[in-house]
C-alpha cells in the first residue's frame, strides 16, 4: 500500500508539471520511479504510465524523454507478460482424467485384466491472441444527475462532440459522456437557469475544447488534470492556447513600449520633485501654449511612478 501511495504522489507531481508546462525537477521524479519495483496492480491503480507519457511529450530535455521512454517500455513488458500468462491459461488443453495407458501397461505385465480406460477429453482450441494494450484509465467521477431538460441534454451532446475531437479520448480511455454531464451540471448549478448567461458559458467551453490549435486544454480535461468544476469556471484567458497567450503577451509588451516611447523627446532632470512618490527622476518638455510674449509651459513626467503635472 505504501508503494502505491508513493507512486500516486509522484504521478500527481508530474501531472501538476504538465498542467503548469514546467517540467523542472521531472528528471529526479523519473529516477525515483526507476528505483521502485513496479507491479501491474500499481500501474493500473495509479495511472503512472499516463503521467510519465505526458511529461515526455511536454519536456524538451533529451534526458527526461529518454528515461520516460525507458520506463514506459519496461512497464509495457510487464503488462505484456501478464496478458501472455492469462492467454496461456485460457488456451491450455484439458488433460485426461487419468493416465489410463500407463495403468493398462502395468496390468498386462502383472497378468491382471486391464481396467477400462477413460475416454480422453478433446483438447480445447486455443483462443486467438489479442494485441496487448495499456489498461484503460480508471478515473473516478461522482455520478452526474440525469436531466429531462432538452436544452441541457443538447448542451451535453455538444460537449461530448467537443471532447471527442481528434479521438484523444480513445487513447486516454476517458468517459466523454460522463465528463460532459459533469461540466454541464457545474455550469447549471452556478446559474440555476438555461438563460443567455448559461448558454454563453457553454458555448465558450465547447469552442475552446474543440479548438484544433489548443489540444492541450482538451487533453488535460480528458486526463483529469483539469476537473469539471475547474473547466466550468475558467476564463477565456485561462483556456487560451499557448500560441494565443504568447500573442497577447507580445501585444501587451508592445503597448507598454509605445506608452514609454511617447515620452521620448523630453529632457531628464532632478530639478522637480514628484508630489506622489517624492522622487526626483523626472523628464520635462516645454511647449508654447500661450501667446509668444508669454513664457513656455513645462510638462513634467515622473520616471518612477508615471505621475504627470504642469509646471508654469
Amino acid at each position: 500500500m505504501a508503494k502505491n501511495q508513493e507512486v500516486e504522489h509522484i504521478a500527481k507531481k508530474l501531472d501538476k508539471m504538465v498542467h503548469k508546462k514546467n517540467t523542472d525537477g521531472a528528471l529526479d521524479l523519473l529516477r525515483e520511479l526507476k528505483n521502485i519495483k513496479m507491479s501491474l496492480e500499481t500501474l493500473q491503480s495509479t495511472r503512472i504510465g499516463m503521467s510519465v507519457n505526458a511529461v515526455r511529450k511536454q519536456s524538451s530535455e533529451e534526458e527526461v524523454q529518454t528515461l520516460a521512454k525507458a520506463l514506459i517500455k519496461s512497464w509495457k513488458k510487464l503488462l505484456d507478460g501478464s496478458e501472455e500468462k492469462e492467454k496461456k491459461k485460457q488456451g491450455s488443453p484439458v488433460r485426461s482424467s487419468s493416465s489410463s495407458s500407463g495403468s493398462e501397461k502395468n496390468g498386462n505385465k502383472s497378468g491382471e485384466s486391464p481396467t477400462t480406460p477413460t475416454t480422453p477429453t478433446t483438447p480445447t482450441t486455443p483462443t486467438t491472441p489479442t494485441t496487448p494494450t495499456f489498461p484503460p484509465r480508471v478515473t473516478s467521477f461522482p455520478p452526474a444527475p440525469v436531466t429531462t431538460d432538452n436544452v441541457r441534454n443538447k448542451c451535453r451532446e455538444l460537449l461530448v462532440a467537443a471532447l471527442q475531437t481528434d479521438g484523444d479520448h480513445v487513447t486516454i480511455g476517458a468517459d466523454c459522456e460522463h465528463m460532459a454531464a459533469q461540466i454541464e451540471e457545474e455550469i447549471f448549478q452556478e446559474f440555476k437557469l438555461t438563460d443567455m448567461k448559461y448558454k454563453t458559458r457553454l458555448r465558450s467551453r465547447i469552442s475552446n475544447l474543440k479548438d484544433q490549435k489548443n489540444p492541450d486544454l482538451r487533453r488535460n480535461v480528458l486526463c483529469g488534470n483539469i476537473s469539471a468544476k475547474r473547466i466550468a469556471a475558467m476564463t477565456a484567458e485561462e483556456m487560451a492556447s499557448a500560441e494565443l497567450k504568447q500573442i497577447r503577451e507580445t501585444l501587451t509588451k508592445e503597448s507598454i513600449r509605445e506608452h514609454q516611447l511617447s515620452k521620448v523627446g523630453g529632457s531628464e532632470t532632478d530639478m522637480f520633485i514628484c508630489s506622489k512618490c517624492h522622487g526626483k527622476s523626472c523628464t520635462y518638455t516645454q511647449v508654447q501654449t500661450r501667446s509668444a510674449d508669454e513664457p513656455m509651459t513645462t510638462f513634467v513626467l515622473c520616471n518612477g511612478c508615471g505621475n504627470r503635472w504642469k509646471f508654469c
